[in-house]
């Protein structure tokens, strides 16, 4: 099995890239460390610049992500704001902005890059689409999942507990990313 380290102190991330990748034989290995996170409109940006820091501090390969909601109505916004429109307007002031907004959709777009000493940053993509809810509901989670209902679902993310939550992620960057590691042990 494969370890990577992946820099985090999040543990529902370190859940979810346990959840896509050790089926495959890669084992991840959390490891929190203090990153710089910049300030960039790009969501990848800002994550690739978290993974080529992290490899430097640690001199080892690495595995960061980052996250942000994307609301196509809103102009894209907040996307690479995400963590501090979520600690300032948070949900509620996200659903003030849609009042009277009819088209709801939404995405998060997850990053993942996978830094390495001496190769260029590989960054995989993950698009979870969906929609926003006119009010907040359910009890699991956080932030977000109070207002973001995956497509093919009638309900936000928080009424779902962790193991179903993880089920309506895309796992489309962590299969890249697994067949990325894969061909790099050939």
């Amino acid at each position: 099995m494969k370890d990577l380290i992946y820099v985090t102190g999040n543990k529902y991330k370190l859940f979810t890239a346990k959840k896509f990748l050790q089926p495959f034989g890669i084992n991840v290995i959390g490891k929190k460390i203090d990153c710089p996170e910049i300030q960039a409109d790009s969501i990848e940006e800002v994550t690739r610049f978290s993974a080529e820091y992290a490899c430097k501090a640690l001199n080892s390969a690495v595995l960061k992500n980052d996250m942000g909601l994307v609301i196509p109505a809103l102009n894209g916004f907040p996307a690479a704001y995400t963590h501090y429109v979520e600690d300032t307007l948070g949900a509620a002031g996200i659903l003030k902005l849609m009042e009277n907004v009819k088209n709801r959709e939404a995405y998060f777009l997850e990053c993942l890059a996978y830094a390495e000493p001496g190769k260029e940053t590989k960054v995989f993509v993950c698009k979870t689409l969906g929609t926003l809810d006119t009010k907040q509901s359910g009890k699991f989670g956080w932030g977000w999942d109070k207002i973001f209902i995956p497509a093919g679902q009638t309900k936000s993310m928080a009424n779902f507990d962790d193991n179903t939550r993880a089920n309506f992620w895309s796992e489309k960057g962590y299969i890249e990313l697994k067949d990325y590691l894969n061909q790099q042990q050939d």
